[in-house]
């Protein structure tokens, strides 16, 4: 990963100098100002970055009065364990509660039917990767169950999130991906249809994808799910708690949530758009059966009869506090106002891309856009954008790069300093000092038809995360 000269991560081990690297265990402890005095420092360095609101995503509230509430919260519970509810027996009224009003927002009222397990139902996770691991445990499991497939599928649009990979890889469920419409960005139905066979398990849709921020045609994928009797999980996870005000707002939101049949169950990130802290999630299903499939228990260990809900273990009960206190102190009015400016800035901005001819946005995006160039290869705007500040996620096959919009970026002055430096890094672009850009070895430019290209990029990815793991170099070898 190249640096960033205008991020205090840019070096792997950023401190290192300043404050030195502990390679061993200390003798004797610091004094507790001295700690926070040197933590408060690297942490008003860190804010600076994505506090201008030039940062894509990353930061979703921005609003250190919210963040100071949920911290202030969050302190009440942070040393009780959520697995040991006999001590903890607040974690089950949050818990239920964030569920709750997660369902309500994704109109689980809908699927109810009769009998008490056909009662629509949810759990807390770590974040949107553990929600979408666990789904596909869950569904690994109950077709296991139910219909004895040993060598379960899954079909994927090439959108979708990797975390579907990693419960592929942990789980040992076969992947297929389908493509999606290079105009349109969207999963093409009749691709999936046609992957489907007696060892699917489970389909995707995305709402919204990361990539690009379209939404999956849920609706249609829905219908195919109830043709062929398999579970549609829609994530969610980025746009969950964004895009069911968007509805309710009046922009052109497609359904895809518990009012279709087929959505068997929906991942949605409270620490995203609901404005939490790191790291919470919710996964929701339409049936308390289909739940029981994610958990865990074993009645003749020696330490005890053990059971757990899910993947984790031990979990903070003060994540479950401060994600159920920040959905009830914003509730519908306060979601709804950060919505309505979320999504409002970011179709000043995607005009913004649109006054430039050179420029072309991807599908129809809604609060989160990218877009690429017929003209250029567009890491040469994502160049020159990231010397004035800015800093954009990155998409590849095709090149593109795209702006989450977040409540930072719906300060005063932003949207004004996104089109003036949008300009100039065009006219950059038309003519940069370099044919290959800065950027590309990050994002694009792999040249997959290369014999073993992606083990070579795989390798140097894992390198990588050695790298932010371990001691710098000359410590502790």
């Amino acid at each position: 990963m190249a640096d960033d000269p205008q991020s205090p991560m840019g070096d792997l081990h950023p401190y290192a100098e300043r404050f030195g690297v502990i390679d061993a265990f200390p003798e004797k402890g610091r004094p507790r100002q001295e700690v926070l005095r040197e933590l408060q420092e690297i942490a008003r360095q860190e804010d600076s970055f994505w506090q201008t609101g030039q940062c894509s995503g990353t930061m979703y509230c921005g609003d250190t009065e919210h963040y100071a509430f949920l911290n202030d919260v969050c302190s009440l519970y942070s040393h009780v364990n959520a697995l040991q509810r006999d001590i903890c027996p607040s974690a089950t009224r949050f818990e239920g509660e964030i569920a709750a009003m997660a369902l309500d927002l994704m109109h689980a009222s809908a699927a109810v039917g009769e009998g008490p397990d056909a009662k629509p139902c949810g759990s807390v996770t770590s974040g949107g990767t553990e929600s979408i691991i666990t789904a596909v445990l869950m569904y690994r499991d109950k077709f296991r169950s139910e219909r004895g497939i040993s060598e379960p599928e899954m079909i994927l649009p090439t959108t979708a999130h990797p975390a579907f990979e990693k419960g592929a890889h942990l789980f040992g469920v076969k992947v297929v991906h389908v493509p999606v419409d290079p105009e349109s960005t969207l999963v093409e139905v009749d691709r999936v249809r046609e992957q489907i066979n007696d060892n699917t398990i489970m389909i995707v849709g995305s709402a919204g994808n990361y990539p690009y921020g379209t939404i999956d045609p849920i609706e249609a994928l829905s219908d195919l799910a109830l043709e062929r009797d398999v579970a549609l999980h829609v994530d969610g996870c980025l746009g969950g708690f964004i895009l069911p005000w968007g509805e309710q707002l009046g922009y052109e939101i497609p359904v895809f949530d518990f009012r279709l049949a087929g959505v068997t169950s929906i991942s949605a990130d409270t620490h995203k758009y609901g404005f939490g802290l790191k790291g919470t999630s919710v996964l929701l299903c339409r049936d308390r059966a289909l739940r029981r499939h994610q958990y865990f228990a074993t009645p003749e260990w020696p330490g005890g009869k053990y059971n757990s809900p899910g993947i984790a273990g031990s979990r903070s009960g003060g994540l479950l506090a401060s994600a159920w206190a920040s959905m009830v102190s914003l509730g519908r009015e306060g979601y709804l106002r950060y919505a309505k400016a979320i999504f409002e800035t970011s179709f000043e901005m995607q005009e913004v891309v649109k006054s430039h001819p050179e420029l072309k946005l991807m599908g129809k995006p809604t609060f989160c856009f990218s877009f690429s160039s017929d003209r250029f290869d567009i890491y040469h705007v994502n160049d020159f954008m990231k010397e004035r500040g800015w800093r954009f996620n990155g998409q590849q096959y095709p090149n593109a790069i795209h702006m989450c919009v977040t409540r930072p970026q719906t300060r005063p002055g932003v949207v004004e300093r996104f089109a003036e430096d949008l300009a100039p890094a065009v006219k950059y672009a038309l003519d940069p000092p370099n044919e290959t850009p800065i950027s590309a070895a990050i994002y694009g430019g792999v040249p997959t038809e290369v014999p073993g290209i992606q083990e070579m990029v795989k390798g140097a990815l894992f390198k990588y995360l050695d790298s932010c793991q371990d001691l710098p170099p000359g410590h502790g070898d």
